[in-house]
């Protein structure tokens, strides 16, 4: 007669095939217990969502990124943030944004379950450091247009990010950019009241900082904020004061932009008057 399941034999033999897969290694202040076929691990970075560390991958012959998200299970929120980012970056094809290589755990059984590495495409630097550096027009218009294209991608499957910023854009040597970094996307509703603390201060949007319902253009005034820090070498406002004052008063007028204008180059100028400011949106400054 047929025998469905499997015997504790059985079940002995694949753990112990399984355990032959994996080994662990450290790397900076973390264990990664990651599959063979990775090795060579170097720590890249860190953040509130994960370690990241570079590999080589023997089966794609290849430099490969590995993250590994921070206690993904500690709570709700936790949780959700990483559904978001393995869903997003499993889903999304694009030429700007991070590709998805392969997802694994080292957990045997789902009550052991607790730790999550992301695979993916491995680039040479993050905008922290190109910010530092003196840009061309030629190369800071390319790095602008792949920005625009990756959030126009997102944006036309009704994904927001909600949290763009320098260190969540990578690049490699021949200047092609990369948007990364999913765990506070969200699909795009209109007029919903959503969380004000999700863009990093200094990118946040004047109706994300109120609390206000906001929609896709919020990733917009983030990428002008970064665009500006590019150029200037230094955050664009540094606090929110001037922010807050803004929106306040209602001073969303010509000469205060004009104002701040001229404190940048004519570049960046150029950049800045090709926007086509909208009153009925807020912060509707479409390139």
């Amino acid at each position: 007669s047929a025998s469905f399941g499997c015997s504790d034999t059985d079940f002995t033999m694949n753990k112990n095939k399984r355990e032959k897969e994996f080994y662990s290694v450290d790397v900076g202040d973390s264990t990664f217990t990651v599959l063979k076929r990775y090795q060579n691990l170097r720590p890249v970075g860190s953040g509130a969502q994960g370690i990241v560390c570079s590999a080589y991958d023997h089966n794609l012959e290849r430099n490969v990124g590995i993250k590994k998200l921070s206690r993904p299970f500690q709570n709700q929120t936790h949780a959700k943030r990483a559904f978001r980012e393995l869903v997003l970056m499993k889903c999304v094809n694009h030429k700007n944004i991070i590709g998805l290589l392969n997802v694994f755990t080292p957990q045997k059984t789902l009550e052991e379950f607790q730790d999550v590495y992301l695979v993916m495409e491995l680039m040479d630097a993050n905008l922290c450091q190109v910010i530092q550096m003196e840009l061309d027009h030629e190369r800071l218009s390319y790095l602008l247009y792949q920005m625009l294209c990756g959030i126009k991608h997102l944006h036309s499957a009704g994904i927001i990010h909600r949290d763009l910023k320098p260190s969540n854009i990578v690049v490699k040597s021949d200047c092609t950019l990369k948007i990364l970094d999913f765990g506070l996307a969200r699909t795009a509703a209109t007029g919903l009241l959503m969380t004000p603390y999700v863009v990093t201060r200094y990118y946040r949007a004047p109706e994300v900082i109120l609390g206000m319902g906001y929609q896709a253009n919020v990733d917009i005034w983030s990428v002008g904020c970064i665009l500006a820090e590019m150029v200037r070498h230094k955050i664009l406002f540094p606090g929110r004061d001037w922010v807050f004052l803004v929106v306040y008063t209602g001073t969303w007028s010509n000469p205060r932009w004009s104002y701040l204008l001229r404190h940048f180059s004519s570049h960046f100028r150029c950049c800045v008057l090709l926007f086509n400011y909208d009153k009925n949106q807020k912060s509707a400054f479409y390139f």
